[in-house]
C-alpha cells in the first residue's frame, strides 16, 4: 500500500464495516479476571470508544423490517462513499443482494451459487461474509469469504475448502458477475462446521478475516493439530505451525508477495518467528462476526456448551480456545493461564452462560459499537445478540475489569423480523441493522433485514 494511501487512511479511520458461526441452526453448537484499557481512539464521527452514553437499563428498541424473502442473510455490508443509501446482504446459499432507496433489487447483486456447496438444511457452510475495499467507489474492489467443494490441495477425507476471494466490479452497477474473481487464500476445512467467515477492513487499510477451528465437538477428529496443551487432546487454536485454522489473519490487498497474491504486513506478530505470517491473534473455537470501533476490533467467539464470549482482540493475543471456554476452563477443573512460553491466555471482555438467570443463551452473534443520533442512550454500547434472541438484544459498555457487565435490551416490536439473530451492520451514521430469520437451518424465506430503532 503507497504511503499516500496509508496517511488517507490514518487521518480519515476509514473502514469497512463487515457486519453463523458455529452451527447457522445454532450458532457453534458442539456436543481469571484482568485490568483492560479499551482503545480511545477517534471514530469516523470524532467520538471515542470510550465514550459514555445513558442508562442501558433505560433503553426499549424495535426492529423496522426493510427487505425480505432470504434463506439465512448472514451478513450485511454497507460501503462507505454512497451517502448510506447502499446495503447489502449476503444469503447463505450463494447470493447477495442490494437494498437501496428503501427496496431490494429484484434480480440478486451477485450470484455465486455455482461456486459454493450446496446445502441442505442445516449448513454451517456457504456464502459467509463479504468486504468492500475502503476505496469500493473508486477501484470497485469487494472481498468475498465462501465455502465450495474440495479443491486441489484439500485432503480428499475433507469437508470443503475455505476460498478468500477478490472481485472487480463496476462501482455503480446494480448487479455483477463474477467473471473477474481472483482467489486470494485457500484454506482445506477437515469439518462442515466452524466456519467463521467474518472479513473486516481495519482503519489500518488491512483485511482481517476469521477463521474457525476446523469443527467438530471438543476439537478431535480429522484435521486437528496436537497442541501444546494435554488437557484436551489436539486442536488448532492452540497451534500456528500447522494450518491457519482457530485465528483471525490480517493482509494487505493492496501488496503483492513473492509467493501469495497479497501482501504481509510487516508488523504481524509470527513474521519472521515461528507460525505463519498471516496470523493476527489466535485461541479462537468459532470467531462470528467481526468489528472495528475506531482502533478497537470486537471478535465474537461461539462456544461448545457452557460459556459463550467476545473478545477485544489485540496483535498477537491468544484468547484461549481450547484450553478455556470464555474465562473458564474447558472440560477441565484446573487449567493454566498462560502458555509453556508465558504468555497469557487473554479472558475475553463479554461472557454469558448457557444457563441460569441474567444474560444467557446458546451462540453469541457479534455486533458492533452504536454511534448513530436516534438512540441516545445506546450511545458508546456495544451491541449484539445471542442466536436465541429470545426477544432481546445485548448491550455493553467498556469497564475497567473484565468482564463487562451485559444489559438486557427489550425488543417491543419486531415488525417482520424473526426469533433468529443472525448478524449485525453499521452504516456510515452510526446506526445499526440486524438480519434475523424465523428457521434454524439454511431454507425457506423467512431471513429478513431489519433497522434497530428506539420505541
Amino acid at each position: 500500500m503507497n504511503g499516500s494511501r496509508r496517511a488517507f487512511l490514518a487521518t480519515t479511520g476509514a473502514a469497512v464495516l463487515g457486519g453463523l458461526a458455529g452451527c447457522i441452526g445454532a450458532p457453534g453448537g458442539g456436543g481469571g479476571d484482568e485490568t483492560t484499557t479499551p482503545s480511545t481512539g477517534e471514530t469516523t464521527d470524532g467520538t471515542t470508544t470510550a465514550d459514555a452514553g445513558g442508562n442501558l437499563a433505560d433503553v426499549e428498541l424495535r426492529f423496522e423490517t426493510l427487505a425480505g424473502g432470504f434463506a439465512s442473510p448472514v451478513d450485511v455490508a454497507i460501503p462507505e462513499g454512497f451517502d448510506g443509501d447502499r446495503r447489502f446482504v449476503v444469503d447463505q446459499p450463494g447470493r447477495m443482494w442490494l437494498h437501496s432507496e428503501m427496496e431490494l433489487h429484484s434480480d440478486p447483486y451477485l450470484d455465486i451459487t455455482d461456486r459454493v456447496v450446496d446445502l441442505n438444511g442445516y449448513d454451517e457452510r456457504g456464502f459467509l461474509g463479504v468486504a468492500f475495499h475502503p476505496e469500493f467507489v473508486d477501484n470497485g474492489r469487494l472481498y468475498l469469504r465462501y465455502s465450495t467443494p474440495r479443491r486441489s490441495g484439500t485432503p480428499s477425507n475433507y469437508s470443503h475448502t475455505f476460498v478468500l476471494s477478490e472481485l472487480t466490479v463496476d462501482p455503480e452497477a446494480m448487479t455483477v458477475s463474477a467473471d473477474s474473481e481472483r482467489t486470494l487464500l485457500e484454506i482445506p476445512q477437515p469439518q462442515s462446521n466452524h466456519n467463521a467467515g467474518a472479513l473486516a477492513f481495519g482503519p489500518d487499510g488491512f483485511l482481517y478475516v476469521a477463521v474457525g477451528d476446523g469443527g467438530a465437538g471438543n476439537d478431535q477428529g480429522t484435521g486437528h493439530a496436537d497442541d501444546w496443551y494435554d488437557g484436551v487432546a489436539g486442536g488448532n487454536g492452540q497451534d500456528v505451525t500447522s494450518n491457519l485454522l482457530g485465528s483471525i489473519l490480517r493482509i494487505d490487498v493492496d501488496a503483492e508477495g513473492e509467493d501469495r497474491p497479497y501482501g504481509i504486513p510487516d508488523d504481524n506478530p509470527l513474521v519472521g518467528r515461528e507460525g505463519f505470517d498471516e496470523q493476527y491473534a489466535w485461541g479462537f473455537r468459532n470467531p462470528w462476526r467481526l468489528s472495528f470501533d475506531g482502533e478497537d476490533l470486537y471478535a465474537a467467539d461461539v462456544g461448545q456448551a457452557r460459556w459463550e464470549e467476545v473478545n477485544l482482540v489485540e496483535r498477537g493475543g491468544n484468547y484461549g480456545w481450547n484450553v478455556r471456554e470464555g474465562a473458564h476452563c474447558f472440560r477441565a477443573d484446573n487449567c493454566p493461564t498462560e502458555t509453556p512460553d508465558g504468555t497469557p491466555l487473554v479472558d475475553p471482555v463479554l461472557e454469558y452462560p448457557h444457563t441460569g438467570s441474567g444474560p444467557s443463551g446458546i451462540a453469541v452473534i457479534g455486533g458492533y459499537v452504536y454511534r448513530g443520533d436516534e438512540i441516545s442512550a445506546l450511545s458508546g454500547a456495544y451491541v449484539f445478540a445471542d442466536w436465541q434472541s429470545r426477544g432481546r438484544l445485548f448491550a455493553a459498555r467498556p469497564q475497567a475489569s473484565k468482564p463487562w457487565d451485559i444489559a438486557e435490551i427489550p425488543i417491543s416490536g419486531r415488525d417482520d423480523g424473526g426469533t433468529n439473530v443472525l448478524s449485525f451492520g453499521r452504516g456510515p451514521t452510526g446506526e445499526l441493522y440486524v438480519c434475523t430469520s424465523k428457521n434454524r437451518g439454511v431454507s425457506g424465506s423467512s431471513g429478513t433485514l431489519n433497522r434497530i430503532r428506539s420505541v
